[in-house]
């Protein structure tokens, strides 16, 4: 299974480049990259000696949710045809890579592998992402136009989005690292992974970022109080975020900002979001059960627009009041399934005597969601799509069952011919 796991990385990898995976091409090559490792996965499941299908316990409440766009879609219970299609597209291409996800991350050592691409990953993105700042020349990349503006960091053309994705990887080297599961030797290196994107997250300046991952630090330090474990390693945690307080002193903060003063009118006002949650609110209330349809709110929101500035509103700025304005009672249910079934699975998993590297990886996880669940209370990180799959992947993290060994996925599978029958 190393080729799928290899290949899960490598899409994901893409869509965060890929400014996130919000435009057409990008979309499409995600699809059809989600297509092409399902029938990688195929192959190997029929040509060689692969273990039984395993369905992950967040499953069921997303495909419920995807049940309802189909429904709206199929029986014209939508407000745009078209969106609904096309978003329920990609929440099925989301379904499929969380499916096979857990085919292909099963084993403790799967995981570790994740655990050092997404380090290294977050590392690079969050270091290009510094440098392209403090060199902004008004260009995502050094050299691609921004079309309609924004107040980029990194690949992201919103910064709140890159702080959300810096949420995710944030806890992946921190948890281990003030739990005590790493190496003396490592220590540095693995704090430097740490180091960076929390810097990176504090010179994007998106205040929802740092309130969440003011959040994960709170919930990460209660449980670790909870567990009474690990805690003289809390000294370590303290130390990597004081270093990237001072990394972002040194850089000078105020003169990155600066850069960006020309900007600021790009910027979502509190009052433009609080009329923007207020049309969500009143759409839900003239739709109740099932919402205008899964992808609609950019289409229905302007004849409930209180607040008009001239620009379109493609997003309420909370995806939960979006979640419910368009897919209603029973999407918002489902909603809450999911959010349950994955703070129980994550919680569940942290009940033994004595955390071990795979708790530490479960937490992880569960913290990252945490951060992401806190922001989407004042942004729209979960409708864009590279920040969604990883979300996703990490939920798979936090409640997966991890075996210490591995059996019919090692690297040298016998074909299914040689078996004795």
């Amino acid at each position: 299974m190393k080729p799928v796991r290899i290949a899960l990385c490598g899409l994901l990898a893409f869509g965060v480049l890929a400014h996130g995976g919000v435009e057409d091409w990008s979309l499409a090559v995600f699809e059809t990259g989600v297509g092409l490792i399902f029938l990688l996965w195929a192959v190997f499941f029929v040509l060689f000696e692969v273990r039984e299908v395993v369905l992950p316990n967040i499953l069921p409440p997303l495909f419920a949710f995807a049940c309802v766009g189909a429904f709206q879609w199929f029986f014209r219970r939508t407000a745009a045809p078209h969106e609904t299609r096309l978003q329920l597209l990609l929440l099925l291409a989301d379904l499929v890579f969380l499916f096979l996800a857990a085919q292909a991350f099963r084993t403790l050592q799967d995981w570790r592998e994740f655990f050092w691409f997404a380090m290294l990953f977050g590392f690079f993105v969050a270091g290009v992402g510094i440098l392209q700042h403090l060199t902004f020349n008004g260009k995502l990349y050094w050299f691609r136009e921004m079309r309609y503006g924004g107040i980029p960091f990194g690949p992201y053309v919103n910064r709140n989005h890159f702080a959300a994705f810096a949420e995710l990887v944030i806890p992946i080297p921190l948890v281990p690292l003030i739990l005590g599961k790493v190496r003396r030797e490592r220590r540095f290196v693995i704090g430097l992974f740490a180091l960076i994107p929390i810097g990176a997250l504090l010179l994007s300046a998106s205040r929802g970022g740092i309130v969440s991952i003011g959040v994960e630090l709170l919930f990460l330090v209660s449980i670790i109080l909870l567990q009474r474990a690990g805690s003289k390693h809390l000294l370590t945690g303290g130390i990597v975020l004081v270093a990237a307080l001072s990394l972002v002193s040194w850089l000078g903060v105020k003169q990155v900002l600066s850069r960006f003063s020309s900007l600021q009118t790009l910027e979502v006002q509190q009052n433009k979001r609080a009329s923007m949650r207020h049309g969500a609110w009143r759409i839900f209330l003239d739709h109740p059960l099932l919402g205008t349809g899964f992808g609609t709110f950019g289409t229905v929101y302007p004849s409930y627009e209180t607040l008009y500035d001239g620009k379109i509103v493609d997003h309420a700025h909370n995806d939960y009041l979006e979640a419910l304005a368009e897919t209603g009672i029973v999407g918002g249910l489902c909603c809450a399934w999911f959010i349950c079934l994955l703070l129980l699975a994550g919680l569940r998993s942290l009940q033994e005597p004595n955390i071990s590297f795979a708790s530490a990886l479960r937490l992880a996880g569960l913290t990252g969601c945490c951060g992401v669940l806190v922001h989407s209370l004042v942004d729209f990180n979960l409708h864009i799509p590279a920040n969604a799959t990883f979300f996703f992947f990490m939920a798979l993290l936090a409640s997966s069952t991890m075996t210490s060994m591995r059996s019919e996925s090692s690297p040298t599978p016998q074909p299914r011919s040689s078996r004795n029958h």
